[in-house]
């Protein structure tokens, strides 16, 4: 048994902890979750539990239903939220079959298969999210158009505002389950908020936004009001995104660094930009994955459209922030089309393959676009060579099921069954009459 192992046994039984969490996600990002108790806890370090994959999306075929969750010692937390006499206990697992192979549809596993990837090539990878929300009052009829709980705008200080309140509670209980937060705002939609967590390891950092999602429903439930992680709730008010800052590092050393250079970009970083850019259409899906979320991108807004990169340039897909004297390992990059929804381990597997890959065919980066892209007219983009994001779901999936590069990272299985359940819900979606056209037509048709 290792040391990890012992510390989570032996604080079980210190804290008094009566359950123990056994958290994963499916193929989706939804968390799933079964809870043991303290006496089942090293028989499931040394051979896992399990449980009927069949039942959880895209985790496995009926066929092969039979699969085990093998808990992570390192990710054990107390829930804060979850105190008195019988406290409980969390842990994210990895999802294996019978014969203690990683199973294919496995989120986790596949972001730990392109880590595996880059630290073969002497790379670490990095991420730093900055995760946006809603903050509405309760209500019974959630067809209707939500209200939100404060008017306040970008970075209001709001005195004795719930919201302040609630990111203050959020930020407490992240910080006591070890999740380092950086900032912590009111964005600018009214009851919007944002919260960034500390930059860390791509898989560390992807179970932490699984983690974060949860702190944010549990203050929310506690609270009497809802927490809404949808990337366009109001249709004129700003979209929520989780703008995620991308970096790798060789060592000690940040590997997108270079003193000198345009930016201070290192040959690294270009390359890695470019592969971004180059691969950004097929991984839209994934990293805007419901119909909602073309809402966000083409709302304006600051939300990104158009496949383009630059240097402290808001409008951009891919922003170069400004450099900061002496500060040669914060370098980075800040992709700007990411849900606060996205699966984070898939979606955090395809930017660092899509980099990897500009780095392995030594990619070119195109020139990087000063003016407000927004403002531009369509002919003047197209001769700057700027092409647009998909618009929709649909055209989002139908570029990403030709693409042999997310086939490959995500693995077939998981990629069969994404565009599976995607195309299912497009087609729910293309076959709604909406409010919009029964009050556009109905009575003049």
């Amino acid at each position: 048994m290792d040391k990890q192992q012992e510390f989570a046994l032996r604080t079980v039984e210190e804290r008094d902890v009566r359950f123990i969490r056994l958290w994963f996600t499916d193929v989706l990002g939804t968390l799933k979750s079964v809870a043991i108790a303290p006496a089942e806890l090293e028989a499931a370090f040394e051979e896992g539990l399990g449980f009927d994959g069949s039942a959880i999306e895209g985790m496995t075929r009926v066929s092969e239903d039979d699969m085990i969750v093998q808990p992570d010692p390192s990710t054990f937390q107390i829930l804060p939220w979850r105190g008195g006499p019988q406290g409980t206990a969390r842990m994210f697992c990895d999802v294996l079959t019978p014969e203690g192979e990683p199973s294919l549809g496995d989120p986790r596993h596949v972001l730990k298969r392109a880590l595996a990837k880059a630290k073969d090539k002497g790379f670490t990878f990095y991420v730093h999210p900055e995760i946006e929300f809603y903050l509405f009052e309760n209500q019974d009829d959630w067809s209707q158009v939500p209200k939100p709980i404060d008017d306040g705008g970008y970075f209001d200080h709001v005195p004795r505002s719930p919201g302040m309140d609630f990111r203050r509670a959020t930020v407490n209980l992240l910080e006591q389950m070890g999740i380092s937060v950086e900032y912590s705002h009111h964005e600018a939609g009214p009851g919007q908020n944002e919260i960034d967590l500390r930059y860390a390891d791509a898989l560390t950092t992807a179970d932490n936004i699984m983690t974060f999602r949860t702190v944010v429903k549990e203050i929310s439930l506690e609270r009497g009001i809802h927490a809404s992680f949808m990337p366009k709730p109001l249709a004129d008010k700003p979209g929520s995104g989780m703008h995620t800052h991308l970096s790798l590092f060789e060592g000690d050393a940040n590997a997108f660094y270079e003193a000198g250079q345009e930016f201070n970009m290192s040959l690294t970083a270009r390359q890695f930009a470019a592969g971004i850019l180059h691969h950004a259409a097929e991984i839209t899906a994934v990293c805007c994955q419901y119909v909602n979320s073309y809402k966000r991108l083409w709302g304006g807004n600051e939300a990104p459209s158009y496949i383009c990169w630059g240097h402290n340039n808001r409008s951009a897909l891919l922003r170069i922030p400004q450099y900061k004297p002496g500060k040669g390992n914060s370098a980075r990059m800040e992709f700007r089309a990411l849900d606060p929804v996205a699966n984070p381990y898939l979606a955090y597997s395809l930017l660092l393959a899509a980099g990897l890959d500009g780095i392995d065919k030594q990619m070119a980066l195109d020139e990087p676009t000063s003016d407000d892209v927004w403002e531009l007219t369509d002919p003047e983009r197209q001769a700057m060579g700027i092409q647009p994001l998909p618009s929709s779901l649909d055209e989002a999936l139908k570029i990403m099921e030709r693409s042999d590069f997310v086939a490959e990272v995500l693995g077939e299985h998981a990629f069969e069954y994404f565009l599976r359940n995607k195309r299912q819900e497009w087609a729910e979606y293309n076959s709604q009459v909406t409010p919009y056209e029964l009050s556009k037509y109905l009575r003049r048709l």
